[in-house]
């Protein structure tokens, strides 16, 4: 395989508060949001042979999510298939890759909410790109709880971190419905992304315990996109955690001039499809550097291996000294 050569700076942070960050846009022009810079990027990438992934350009097409759903799922139960079978890594359509602040609502957002406009936007872009691919979408995240599986059907809310925002798995169902004061933060930012596309998605929940060593990490990729689904199912694969907390002195780890270099790793690696840049990540450093995506991104790394992407890194920033990252993939 070919290398890849990516340009830099892709992330760049300063001691202040906020951190300067690059978001392609289509027109290739500036924006300046929150005190935070914006600048366009577009390249053409080779990872491979015959593959060249073209960033910087937003294609969602223009298909509507499917209209059958998915059942609601029982634990650990697989989804059954319906008719041809095909394994779940063949089926799954596209990938989007969210951070997990509570400030991308903007009802706990307040007087924050100019400084996180940019990272709300691309979550959202990338939320509604996902849902024009799938109505059933498979979200990992890291939760202290460890390995477990959630079905649609679970509400929460964001009342831990200030305010009664209720979401649910299943943007059908009714979130004045009882909720779980408890659902993980990933989980809740993935219902609440699925919330503001406004079109029927069902989310089933796939959780790892944040030190989860790499290998199993990437075993459990593996093994989700083995399993059995209908040839003519589509699927959306959820990753959700943020990049290192410690870009700045007010950063909640304080500033270690290690994080710019990882995150600018991470940044290129979601620019890319780079699978094996993400399953080359050292879970000892990204512990130190209170990184909460890295066991989400290596599970990532395990599902989407071998498969061939087109990718686009929608926005990498720190604004509060924690970075997020949000790209979305699509299988060429």
């Amino acid at each position: 395989m070919a290398s890849v050569s990516v340009p830099s700076p892709l992330f760049a942070c300063s001691s202040d508060t906020r951190a300067s960050f690059v978001r392609p846009t289509p027109a290739g022009r500036a924006l300046r949001r929150g005190g935070a810079r914006c600048t366009s990027r577009s390249r053409s990438v080779t990872t491979g042979p015959s593959l060249a992934i073209q960033t910087g350009k937003r294609t969602y097409g223009n298909r509507s999510p499917g209209s059958r759903r998915q059942r609601t799922l029982r634990g650990d139960e697989p989804p059954r298939p319906r008719g041809p079978v095909a394994t779940l890594g063949a089926v799954i359509s596209a990938v989007a890759v969210l951070p997990q602040p509570p400030l991308l609502v903007p009802e706990l957002a307040g007087a924050a909410a100019a400084e996180t406009a940019d990272v709300r936007d691309a979550v959202r872009d990338a939320a509604a790109g996902l849902a024009a691919r799938a109505s059933r979408w498979i979200a990992v995240g890291a939760d202290a709880g460890g390995r477990r599986t959630v079905a649609p059907g679970a509400v929460g809310t964001f009342v831990g971190f200030g305010v009664d925002v209720r979401v649910a798995l299943d943007t059908s169902a009714r979130v004045e419905a009882t909720a779980d004061r408890d659902l993980p933060l990933p989980l809740l930012v993935a219902g609440w992304a699925a919330a503001s596309t406004g079109t029927a998605v069902a989310i089933r929940g796939e959780l790892v315990a944040p030190d989860l060593p790499t290998a199993d990490c990437l075993a459990l990729g593996r093994a989700l996109a083995a399993e059995p689904a209908a040839a003519d199912d589509a699927v959306g694969l959820l990753v959700v955690g943020d990049g290192a907390a410690t870009h700045t002195e007010k950063a909640p780890g304080h500033l270690d001039p290690r994080a710019a270099p990882f995150d600018a790793t991470v940044a290129a690696a979601l620019a890319t499809a780079d699978t094996d840049a993400l399953a080359a990540l050292d879970p000892g450093l990204a512990d130190q550097l209170w990184v909460a995506g890295r066991a989400p991104w290596q599970v990532l790394a395990g599902a989407a291996a071998g498969g061939r992407w087109d990718a686009e890194l929608l926005c990498s920033a720190a604004p509060f000294g924690v970075a997020y990252h949000v790209a979305f993939w699509t299988r060429r």
